[in-house]
């Protein structure tokens, strides 16, 4: 029955009109920015590494690499494989499309998060609700945003997060999810409670760290399959339009699937972004935009691109139509184990050692994400008690922590499916609400950047 009632919400969140307005959003903000995203490319890449001002906010980088752990997840791995799963190849070229487009989306929602930040004692808040409230005027609906925050980052794609990291161990080593969940929760819980400043330097290391590492790895698997590769992109496009005789049936699903899975794993338009964007302390606010939107390229044009290519390269996978029937079976073993997709690609280069080594990649991936969202839930709560600071809303700080462990535990020993969907609504309402608001705002970005570009 629960299993039931979460599919129904998913659908009607994730109706085909959030698909349309995502990818409308992105192509608005694109012609309005004037192409930023390919304009500032350079400009981008400086603004990475620019000097904070003060000591209340944390760095470009640091919000660069917390935001990018936000990005960087299980998404990256399973969520790709469930793209190609149940759109085909063709789903890839729609997350593309969706990350190109997003990057101008993600510059004008942590441009405006800049805009109206706020002080805190432990540095600057802000996000979504913030320039809901004060931008849009709709203290109400900043409210419902921050509570849909701490609901979908602190549980719902918290649970996500710790499936995968169970499940990628469960198939490469004999320990028990509940054993993988426990030892997660315990690795998190002394990075979070060390607050802000912790987090925001256990990302810098972590984050390119693992990044690289995954993208190195993935470049000598697809090395391995080279003679596969110029194929491999001409089944992305034309599945994309469903020029196929097996993906033709269900290009709905494959739009619908990469648009999805784009959104899960870049957070463009999802308003996360904005919230690491706002804490941090720079000369401009449109200076943080185009960091931003740098690390949407990072996440989906490198690290999706790269499981992708691992994937359809080596032929682990299988396609699946809406009712579960095997429509191409490259990998009928593997039925509908999506995070072993990924790791049996990595096998055929390295036989043996796929899934350990997409395991450990897992491990790192899921923490630094779980870390990202809980600085995102942490940051709502703190909006909700603003004006009443102090003891209030240490306490309900101190709840929300001991809650979300237990969510950490409690996802590595859900079943996948109803755990992905749960993730999926949390995504489906944050962008609603988000894409709606950065569009009526949109002007005040804009002016921000002009003003920018005049003295960059």
């Amino acid at each position: 029955m629960l299993d039931k009632i979460v599919s129904q919400i998913n659908e009607i969140v994730w109706n085909p009109g959030l698909v349309v307005l995502l990818i409308a959003a992105g192509l608005y903000f694109s012609f309005r920015t004037r192409f930023v995203q390919v304009r500032r490319f350079k400009l981008m890449l400086k603004s990475l590494f620019s000097k904070k001002e003060g000591a209340q906010g944390i760095s470009s980088f640091e919000a660069f690499c917390i935001a990018l752990s936000g990005r960087v997840g299980t998404g990256n791995i399973v969520g790709v494989a469930t793209a190609i799963a149940f759109g085909g190849p063709g789903a890839v070229f729609w997350m593309w499309i969706v990350a190109f487009f997003g990057a101008s989306t993600a510059f004008v929602e942590s441009t405006l998060a800049q805009i109206y930040k706020f002080p805190h004692h432990s540095g600057y808040r802000g996000g979504p609700f913030s320039f809901i409230e004060h931008g849009l005027g709709k203290k109400w609906l900043g409210i419902t945003f921050a509570a849909i925050t701490v609901l979908a980052c602190g549980f719902f794609l918290t649970t996500v997060q710790s499936n995968g990291v169970s499940s990628a161990i469960k198939n490469a080593f004999p320990v028990a999810p509940l054993t993988s969940g426990i030892a997660l929760a315990v690795i998190l819980g002394l990075v979070i409670f060390g607050g802000v400043k912790r987090i925001a330097r256990v990302a810098s290391v972590v984050t390119p760290f693992m990044a690289l590492g995954y993208i190195l790895m993935s470049l000598v698997v697809i090395g391995f399959h080279i003679q596969e590769v110029p194929a491999v992109f001409a089944s992305i496009v034309t599945n994309a339009f469903g020029i196929h005789p097996v993906c033709g049936g269900i290009i709905g699903s494959t739009i619908a699937m990469g648009v999805k899975r784009g959104i899960f794993s870049n957070e463009a338009g999802q308003g996360t972004g904005a919230i690491v964007s706002a804490a941090t302390d720079v000369p401009h606010p449109a200076q943080q935009g185009l960091a931003q939107a740098f690390s949407v390229y990072v996440d989906t044009l490198l690290v999706c691109t790269a499981t992708a290519l691992m994937i359809l390269c080596s032929g682990t996978y299988n396609i699946l139509g809406s009712d579960g029937e095997l429509l191409y079976a490259g990998a009928p073993e593997l039925a509908n184990n999506y995070v072993n997709y990924t790791q049996s690609a990595v096998d055929t280069v390295f036989k043996g050692f796929g899934s350990q080594f997409v395991s450990i990649a897992m491990v790192f991936f899921a923490f630094s994400t779980i870390m990202a969202y809980y600085f995102y839930a942490e940051t709502s709560i703190i909006y909700l008690f603003r004006g009443r600071e102090g003891k209030g809303e240490k306490v309900a700080i101190r709840i929300f922590q001991a809650l979300m462990l237990a969510a950490v535990v409690f996802g590595a020993v859900r079943e996948a499916d109803v755990v992905w969907q749960l993730g999926d609504i949390g995504v489906g309402l944050m962008a609603w609400v988000t894409v709606i608001a950065i569009l009526i705002l949109c002007p005040k970005a804009i002016k921000s950047l002009k003003e920018f570009e005049k003295v960059a």
